[in-house]
C-alpha cells in the first residue's frame, strides 16, 4: 500500500537525510493555484540544505512517499483531507488524498522517515465541544522530529500543550523559550527545552529515541516576521466559522481561509514564508542527525 519514490528509497537505504512534507497544505492551506508553488518551494529549501524531500499523498491507490511536480499538481482543493484513520480507505477507493500532519506521520512511520516539516501542528480546538486533532495521537506514537511554527493560535494552546505533555511529546523551542503561535513569535506557554542549533536538536532527538522513547519531538521555530496584532481578527474568524456551523476536518481550512481574507493577505504571506523556513530547518536537523547516527 506504500510506494516510496526511488530517490527517497535510495536515501533511506543509505541512512541519508530525508524530510517528509504534507499535501493538505498544498491542497487546502492556500488559495487555488498557490499551494503547489509553496510545496515546490519547501522541497527546494530541503534540497538546498542537503536533504531529500519526500512529499506524501494518496494517489492512484497507493500512499505515495515522494512526488514529482506533475503528481503534486494533482493535489487541488478537490482532494480528500486524509488523516491517519483515512489512509487505507482513501487508497482502496482510489481517491486522491491530501495528507494532514497526522496522516503524513503515519506514512513516515511505515516508510521509516524521521523528520517532517509543516506550518503548525493541530491540537485541541477552542469551545466546549471536544475536538482534538488526530495529529496529537500520531505525535505520541511516531519516532519523528516535527519542525513547525508551534501551535496555531486559533486553537486552545494551553490545552494542546498540556495534552502533549501528558502524551510524553517534548516541545522544543528553536532559539526561544516561548512557544510560537504560528503567525506570532511570542505569547505562548514556556517550552520544555530551548535548543540553539540544528545539531543540538538532532542530538536530543537521537538521545530521546535511544532511551526507548517512541514518541515524536516538536521543534517550534518562531516566524521571522511576527504578526502581533492578530488577536481581534482571530476572535472574529472564530465567531464567523462558529456561526456558519463549520466543524470537524473542514474547520481548520475554513478558519485559515477566512483569516487570510480578513487580514488582507498578511497571514497568507507569512504562512508561505514560515512553511519554507521550517522545511529548511528540518533539513538541517536531518543532515545533523544522519552524521550522529552514522
Amino acid at each position: 500500500m506504500i510506494e516510496v519514490a526511488p530517490e527517497v528509497a535510495d536515501a533511506l537505504g543509505r541512512r541519508g537525510p530525508v524530510v517528509a512534507l504534507e499535501t493538505t497544505l498544498v491542497a487546502h492551506g492556500f488559495p487555488p493555484g498557490e499551494g503547489v508553488a509553496v510545496g515546490l518551494d519547501a522541497e527546494r529549501r530541503v534540497r538546498e540544505a542537503g536533504a531529500v524531500p519526500a512529499t506524501v499523498g494518496v494517489l492512484d491507490g497507493k500512499v505515495r512517499v515522494g512526488l514529482s511536480q506533475a503528481e503534486l499538481e494533482r493535489f487541488t482543493a478537490d482532494a480528500r483531507k486524509v488523516g491517519p484513520r483515512d489512509l487505507a480507505a482513501c487508497a482502496v477507493q482510489g481517491a486522491l488524498g491530501a495528507t494532514t500532519v497526522g496522516g503524513t506521520l503515519a506514512a513516515c512511520r511505515a516508510a521509516g522517515i524521521g523528520f517532517l516539516a509543516t506550518g503548525g501542528i493541530g491540537g485541541v480546538h477552542r469551545g466546549e465541544r471536544l475536538d482534538v486533532s488526530a495529529d496529537l495521537g500520531e505525535l505520541a506514537r511516531t519516532e519523528a522530529l516535527v519542525v513547525c511554527s508551534g501551535v496555531k493560535s486559533l486553537l486552545d494552546v494551553p490545552a494542546t500543550v498540556e495534552l502533549l505533555e501528558t502524551l510524553g511529546v517534548p516541545m522544543l523551542g528553536f532559539r526561544t523559550r516561548e512557544l510560537p503561535l504560528f503567525y506570532t513569535a511570542r505569547g505562548g506557554p514556556t517550552v520544555s527545552t530551548r535548543v540553539d542549533s540544528a545539531d543540538e536538536a538532532a542530538r536530543i532527538a537521537h538521545a530521546h529515541w535511544q532511551l526507548g522513547r517512541h514518541s515524536a519531538l516538536v521543534l517550534a521555530r518562531a516566524p521571522d516576521d511576527s504578526l502581533d496584532d492578530l488577536a481581534p481578527l482571530i476572535d472574529q474568524v472564530l465567531a464567523d466559522t462558529e456561526a456558519a456551523g463549520v466543524t470537524g476536518q473542514d474547520l481548520t481550512p475554513a478558519l485559515l481561509s477566512r483569516l487570510h481574507e480578513v487580514s488582507a493577505g498578511r497571514t497568507l504571506k507569512a504562512n508561505r514564508q514560515l512553511v519554507a523556513d521550517n522545511a529548511a530547518l528540518a533539513a538541517e536537523v536531518a543532515v545533523a542527525y544522519a552524521r550522529i547516527a552514522a
